[in-house]
């Protein structure tokens, strides 16, 4: 599945353009309302002692556990771990958004689904896991393939920025530490990189640089 779009302005995501500008400004503030909504959810546990981390947590091997591969990724552990991934999730996923609301929606679909089956399939049947943090790496798998799959300076620019940012977080699809899903961040990385190469924009020469077409001379 790809998004067509052209190389002369007919893409309305083009950088520098007015869109581009009013999509990457919609982006953030959709953004920032999506963490208040995570917050809410954590509140509402922690309020009512809803103990929906086990509820509806990733159990890795147990069907019981299965259904957290949707739900996980609106739970997490206490407000430390929600704080800590809000701001990358605002940055990331900005970027991300800014490129089309359709896209973000079937990407993060597949890094949704792509980290956590992999970390139902490859995890510790005696943890649960929760957390947005396989969604943010999917988004950063995103912004480091978009610059090569689409050949686009800007992509190149963003993939740039979050290196410096967040090229750190890198090392957290090693298993470093036994208390974080490094598993979540490698699969999302790479639910993030085929989202990428699934959902990439084509851009479509015009019709005066067709192979084949007529061209107009002056005589």
């Amino acid at each position: 599945m790809t998004w067509r779009g052209g190389p002369t302005g007919d893409d309305p995501y083009r950088f520098g353009s007015e869109a581009f500008y009013a999509s990457l400004g919609r982006a953030f503030v959709a953004m920032c309302a999506v963490v208040p909504v995570l917050f809410l959810v954590e509140a509402l546990d922690v309020g009512l002692r809803l103990n929906l981390d086990v509820a509806a947590g990733i159990i890795p091997h147990r069907i019981q556990g299965l259904d957290g591969v949707f739900f996980s990724p609106f739970l997490h552990a206490d407000f430390n771990h929600l704080y800590s991934n809000s701001i990358p999730l605002i940055l990331l996923g900005t970027f991300v958004l800014a490129a089309g609301t359709r896209r973000f929606l079937w990407s993060t679909l597949v890094i949704i689904l792509v980290s956590g089956l992999g970390v139902w399939f490859t995890g510790s049947p005696n943890s649960v896991v929760v957390g947005a943090s396989g969604v943010i790496f999917g988004y950063l798998g995103i912004l480091l393939t978009r610059g090569i799959v689409e050949r686009s300076w800007w992509n190149f620019a963003v993939v740039l920025l979050v290196g410096l940012l967040y090229g750190w977080q890198l090392i957290g699809i090693l298993p470093t530490d036994e208390h974080i899903s490094w598993q979540g961040h490698l699969f999302g990385l790479l639910g993030g990189i085929l989202a990428a190469i699934l959902f990439r924009r084509r851009f479509e020469l015009s019709a005066s640089a067709r192979p084949g077409s007529p061209t107009t001379t002056l005589g």
